[in-house]
C-alpha cells in the first residue's frame, strides 16, 4: 500500500513538474510574442512615418511647383492687362464719356 502511495506521490510530483514546466513555456512564449509584437508594431510605426514624410515632401514640391505657376500665370496676364489698357485707355475714356453725355 505504502508503494501505491508513493508511486501515486511521485506522478503527482511529476505531473505538477510537468505543469509547471508547461507553464513556464507559456509564459516565455507570450513574452516572446509580445516582443515580437512591439518589434514589428515600431518597425511598422517607422515604415508609416518615412512613407508619411515622403508623401507630405512630394505634395510640398507639387505645391510649390502649381504655386510657381500660378504666379507666373497671374503675372503673365496682369502684363497682358496693362499692355491692354496702355494701348486702349483712350478708347476707354472716349467710350466712358460718350456714354455719359448721350443719357
Amino acid at each position: 500500500m505504502d508503494k501505491v502511495i508513493e508511486k501515486i506521490s511521485d506522478i503527482e510530483s511529476a505531473a505538477t513538474s510537468i505543469m509547471d514546466n508547461a507553464n513556464e513555456r507559456k509564459k516565455a512564449f507570450a513574452k516572446e510574442m509580445e516582443d515580437r509584437t512591439a518589434a514589428f508594431d515600431s518597425d511598422l510605426e517607422e515604415k508609416t512615418n518615412k512613407k508619411i514624410e515622403a508623401l507630405r515632401n512630394q505634395l510640398e514640391v507639387e505645391m510649390n511647383r502649381q504655386l510657381e505657376k500660378q504666379l507666373s500665370d497671374s503675372k503673365r496676364i496682369l502684363a497682358t492687362l496693362e499692355t491692354h489698357f496702355e494701348e486702349q485707355h483712350s478708347q476707354y475714356v472716349e467710350d466712358l464719356f460718350q456714354t455719359m453725355i448721350k443719357e
